[in-house]
């Protein structure tokens, strides 16, 4: 039986087979977790529909987190057929791509920052006004994505840092204000992984070549370690962890200067 047999998970933003978010549906289906997915548009409709059957998955559903009225019925839909849920998985993030081409200074404009941080980060706060009332009683637990760039200047992210800086405050306030009822916020700062979203940074070749060189563990992560973490983290394993941002990241963030080793003679 595994650590997550009887939780409902509803899994926003899995975008194809390589998706960071993918990866956690897998280790909480592993774990024995019901699962449902959201697909975007009718184009992740067709991506997205078959990965969620061949996890025994037949509950899936359009959900553009720009569309306040999408979200309402995502989740009297989740009410009409579960009645209750147990875990949110947040790995929704966006940025317009010329606010992601040259230099933060020179690619930011007001309405880039704004798509940035309502994709990226308002989004989360709009999914747990709704779900947190369907978690009464249940030991909830909402999960998202960040990167390192919320905290440090990574070239070419640019307006996403500041969008996953707003999303980590996001998991401090959420959780002061879920906590009393029950449910715990959390957040994952992965590595970096080459995903569909990934391809929009530029240099991100260069990024997971410097990581793996850079790194304690001399490798990049992949969707499995962060959906391992994941799986934890929304777990009653994890009942007295919230407000926390989990770097998995091979120990990346932990490095302050780096030297190549020299041989020995």
């Amino acid at each position: 039986m595994g650590f997550l047999t009887g939780k409902r998970a509803f899994i926003v933003g899995v975008a194809t087979d390589r998706s960071i978010a993918w990866g956690i549906a897998q280790a909480m289906h592993r774990e024995g977790a019901q699962l449902a997915f959201s697909y975007v548009n009718d184009k992740m409709k067709e991506r997205v529909v078959p990965l969620a059957q061949s996890l025994g998955a037949t509950l899936t559903m359009p959900l553009d987190v720009t569309v306040d009225e999408q979200t309402d019925a995502a989740f009297a839909l989740l009410q009409r057929e579960w009645g209750a849920l147990d875990i949110v998985v947040h790995a929704v993030a966006y940025a317009p791509r010329e606010a992601l081409t040259g230099t933060f200074l020179d690619a930011t404009s007001r309405e880039g920052f704004r798509i940035a941080h309502d994709v990226s980060s308002y989004s989360l706060t709009a999914l747990a006004q709704r779900a947190h009332p369907l978690m009464a009683g249940r030991q909830g637990a909402v999960l998202t994505l960040s990167y390192l760039g919320a905290v440090r200047s990574i070239p070419g992210y640019n307006v996403m840092g500041l969008a996953k800086a707003s999303l980590e405050a996001n998991v401090r306030f959420l959780a002061a204000d879920l906590g009393p009822k029950g449910v715990r916020v959390n957040g994952i700062s992965a590595g970096p992984i080459k995903t569909l979203a990934a391809a929009g940074i530029p240099g991100f070749r260069k990024m997971l070549s410097r990581v793996a060189e850079v790194a304690p563990m001399r490798r990049n992560v992949t969707p499995e370690d962060v959906g391992n973490a994941a799986a934890f983290l929304c777990s009653d394993l994890a009942a007295g962890i919230t407000g926390e941002i989990l770097y998995v990241d091979s120990g990346f963030s932990t490095v302050g200067m780096s030297f190549p080793l020299e041989s020995e003679g």
